[in-house]
């Protein structure tokens, strides 16, 4: 016996085997219908004399409709929706021929019913009741001799609407999946008490004694645009009781409508850091980029390719894509070929090179540019203070004397944080920069507007992708200082108010966002090590190396002696920042980049220190040139 289930589990029947076992249920069927209709006694004799007819017909006809439907193909292990439809259809659809059989019987042929209409009736729902059911019996029976279930992984669905259902049927249907739903969580009290497919569903408040009563180890989150402060609430308590945190895609990413379990992954932390959504001022941004030359310098970074993306939902007349950094601008220039319907063009270019900006100012003429071409990263700066100079500010100079002398309208600069109260060199260059093209912007026409956020979630070299590598060799996580914080943003999210800043700002303001509360780097690290599935000290070890050359122990986007005055937008300020005579600044300038030529790192700090008195290093062998040493 057991040979010959594991035959049947392993192997599929025969297709015809299938077509005769329907058939026999058909027969089944009629042989019960016509017991019903009579209430279990005899037969009446002008009726039992016609039975060889009756089944000879209704089997004639189902075994056609069968064969030219391919109701036999589906494998029945597999059996859903799709197949019941067609069953309850097909059915349907030869009772009703059997019933204009009957009419024909009795009006032209043979003067009365061969078949009882009532037998016809009771035997089209004895049939495809029988159909489906047998074979999702058979389906039941396959998936728990698969998966028993002892051997289940019990699983909370947080949301009971329609993608909740889907969720749940996308468990089930797919044999490879070792999961039982033991409940679902939903806000809605009217759901409350009530069951789905089988299953109960519990008010948010039950969470946390579902998993502990059902052993739960993974909580998937099915609702669509849950608010981010929720699902950091239903997280953290899943993540207290080390139960692993799956998320459902949006609609619009699932395959041809369907989703798929392959889709259903785990939360990044990314996630986590969320806020509301922002409500940008779309008309206004449209706008001003709408049908416009639009220049982008550093297009191939983090900053850059995003508002690359940003931009190319306003329908600008070109995108122009600048970058010196070729593998990435090629898969940049890749992306907007496959993805985006809007005209751009891929420039190879370093904004260090004066004939070279010049030229691409002069061929495309753009009317806008967003400047985010720069060094960012601290340590590397703090060893390299010329290159920092040269990039950071002689770029920006290029690009922005160049924006004056093509008449540009606006030009926006993407700062830092690390600009404000600085501590190593490469927020002095900043700053510089941002002096500079503040003061540009008094002595021409084009407008000059800066934007000044934090750390952005998952650039490049920031520090989540380089704890996620870390926990994928193994660990140990490093973190420079077990005290340490910084702001953290969205790349999305901040593009997206750069387009808001560069859209209001009338030249010359320095706009500051929002960032949210300072988070924790240890924090961020100990939640990344949790969804991962992981145990602190257990499976990876978190280590402090000390604080890098330059590196604070927690960010300002507005130094003590600068105050912000509020925008419409409530996630935007303005910065009031001292001010710069234009001719000062670039005699200052001009002095410093000279500079580079001596490759003197003790020359150049100490003249960026002389225009940023607030510049006190931190960690670094520049502390010896501060006044207070």
């Amino acid at each position: 016996m057991y040979k010959i289930l594991h035959f049947f589990w392993k192997y599929n029947l025969p297709r015809w085997s299938i077509l005769i076992i329907d058939l026999a249920i058909c027969a089944f069927s009629l042989t019960l219908a016509f017991f019903l209709r009579f209430n279990f006694k005899s037969i009446p004799l002008e009726d039992l004399k016609n039975l060889p007819y009756d089944y000879a017909i209704v089997l004639l006809i189902r075994a056609v409709s069968f064969f030219f439907s391919k109701t036999y193909k589906g494998v029945v292990r597999y059996t859903g929706a799709k197949d019941a439809t067609r069953i309850f259809m097909i059915v349907l659809l030869g009772s009703f021929i059997l019933y204009l059989i009957n009419i024909f019987t009795r009006q032209i042929l043979l003067g009365y019913y061969i078949i009882p209409h009532s037998v016809i009736i009771i035997d089209a729902l004895v049939t495809i009741f029988i159909m489906i059911s047998s074979r999702l019996a058979i389906k039941a029976i396959y998936f728990e001799n698969k998966n028993p279930e002892k051997q289940k992984t019990h699983i909370i669905i947080y949301g009971a609407g329609e993608s909740g259902i889907i969720t749940k049927r996308t468990l089930d249907r797919d044999s490879f999946v070792n999961y039982k739903v033991v409940g679902f969580i939903d806000d809605d009290e009217k759901k409350k008490g009530r069951s789905l497919e089988g299953v109960f569903i519990y008010p948010p408040s039950k969470l946390e004694d579902l998993i502990k009563t059902h052993e739960v180890e993974s909580v998937i989150i099915s609702i669509q645009n849950l608010l981010p402060n929720k699902k950091n609430e239903i997280i953290d308590v899943c993540l207290q009781l080390g139960v692993r945190v799956l998320n459902v895609p949006p609609v619009a990413k699932w395959i041809n409508g369907e989703l798929s379990f392959n889709q259903i992954k785990t939360i990044h932390i990314e996630e986590l850091l969320e806020r509301e959504p922002i409500q940008l001022n779309n008309a206004s941004i449209n706008q001003q980029l709408n049908h416009k030359t639009i220049l982008i310098t550093g297009a191939a970074g983090s900053i850059g390719a995003e508002l690359a993306r940003q931009c190319a939902k306003f329908n600008p007349k070109l995108l122009v894509l600048l970058d010196q950094a070729e593998s990435p601008l090629h898969e940049l220039n890749l992306e907007f070929t496959e993805q985006h319907a809007v005209p751009f063009e891929v420039v190879i270019g370093d904004v260090r090179n004066t004939d070279r900006m010049h030229n691409v100012f002069n061929t495309f003429k753009p009317q806008l540019v967003f400047h985010a071409a720069a060094y960012k990263h601290v340590p590397m700066m703090e060893n390299n203070p010329s290159e920092s100079i040269l990039t950071n500010i002689l770029g920006t100079k290029i690009v922005a004397d160049l924006a004056v002398e093509f008449g540009v309208e606006k030009l926006v600069m993407v700062s830092t944080d690390k600009a404000v109260n600085p501590t190593n060199v490469m927020g002095a260059s900043k700053r510089i920069a941002e002096i500079y093209t503040q003061s540009l912007g008094k002595t021409s026409s084009t407008k000059f507007i800066t934007t000044r956020f934090g750390n952005v979630l998952g650039s490049n070299g920031s520090v989540i992708p380089r704890f996620k590598k870390q926990i994928e060799t193994g660990g140990p996580i490093t973190i420079t200082h077990p005290d340490i914080t910084r702001f953290f943003m969205t790349i999305p999210e901040a593009c997206q108010l750069v387009l808001e800043a560069g859209c209001m700002g009338n030249g010359g303001e320095i706009f500051v966002f929002d960032m949210g509360k300072p988070v924790k780097i240890i924090d961020l690290a100990r939640k990344m090590i949790k969804l991962s599935g992981l145990k602190e000290n257990t499976d990876i070890k978190i280590t402090f190396t000390g604080l890098r050359p330059g590196e604070k122990l927690y960010e300002e986007l507005l130094s003590s002696t600068e105050n912000a005055l509020p925008t419409h937008h409530q996630q935007i300020l303005i910065g009031k920042v001292r001010e710069y005579k234009f001719s000062v600044v670039t005699q200052f300038i001009n002095e410093l980049i000279l500079l580079f030529n001596t490759q003197d790192n003790v020359k150049i700090v100490t003249k960026m220190k002389e225009i940023v008195p607030e510049f006190v290093s931190n960690n670094s062998v520049f502390q010896t040139l501060d006044k207070n040493n």
